[in-house]
C-alpha cells in the first residue's frame, strides 16, 4: 500500500507553503489528499490564489494517513480557535504519525500540547509564543516533527517531508530534478 498524506487548507493559507509540499510529495508518488477545513472545496489563500481541495476535512478526518501537513499563513490564527483541529493534530502526534508544520503553523503544535518539547523552527513572528524556536535552520526534523521557517523554505520543507515518507534517495532524486 502506498503512503498517504493529508494537507489541511483553511482560508488565508500561505499558497507557497501548501503547493510546494503537495507538488514534491506527488512527484515522490505519495497519495496527497488536500482537505478543506471550511464548508467548500474552493479555498482562498492569503495572496488571493484559490485552490480546489480534494475533499472536506469532515469527510476524511477519521481515515488513516502517514503524514499531516500544516501550511502557515494567517489561516493559522483561525485554526488555533478550532478545538477539532487541535484534537486532530494531537491524534496524529499520539499515533506517532509525522507532522509537518511551516511558518506560523508550529503555533498549532503549541496549542495541541506538542510544543515545547522536540526541537523546532518557525517563522520569526512567532518568537513571543515560541521563544525556543531554532532560527539557524531552514527546516528542522526532530523525531516525527518536521518544521520550517516560512515561504522561502518551502522547498527544503517539502523535500524533508519526501525524505520522511520515501527515503533519502527519492528526496535526492527530486532535489536534483528541480535543481534545488
Amino acid at each position: 500500500m502506498g503512503r498517504r498524506c493529508l494537507v489541511l487548507l483553511a482560508p488565508g493559507f500561505e499558497e507557497i507553503e501548501a503547493t510546494c509540499p503537495i507538488d514534491l510529495l506527488r512527484r515522490a508518488e505519495v497519495e496527497v489528499l488536500v482537505a478543506s477545513v471550511s464548508t467548500g472545496l474552493l479555498v482562498r489563500g492569503r495572496s488571493g490564489i484559490s485552490l480546489q481541495a480534494d475533499c472536506l476535512l469532515s469527510d476524511v478526518s477519521e481515515e488513516s494517513f502517514d503524514l499531516l501537513v500544516l501550511p502557515g499563513g494567517p489561516a493559522v490564527y483561525d485554526l488555533r480557535k478550532q478545538p477539532e483541529i487541535l484534537a486532530l493534530i494531537s491524534r496524529f502526534h499520539n499515533a506517532s504519525v509525522p507532522i509537518g508544520a511551516i511558518c506560523a503553523a508550529p503555533l498549532l503544535l503549541l496549542d495541541a500540547g506538542i510544543l515545547p518539547g522536540p526541537a523546532f523552527t518557525a517563522h520569526g513572528s512567532t518568537v513571543d509564543e515560541l521563544p525556543d524556536l531554532q532560527s539557524g535552520q531552514e527546516t528542522l526534523v526532530s523525531g516525527s516533527l518536521v518544521t520550517s521557517r516560512g515561504a522561502g523554505t518551502a522547498v527544503s520543507f517539502g523535500l524533508a517531508l519526501v525524505e520522511i515518507l520515501k527515503g533519502a534517495d527519492i528526496a535526492r532524486q527530486i532535489r536534483e530534478s528541480i535543481h534545488a
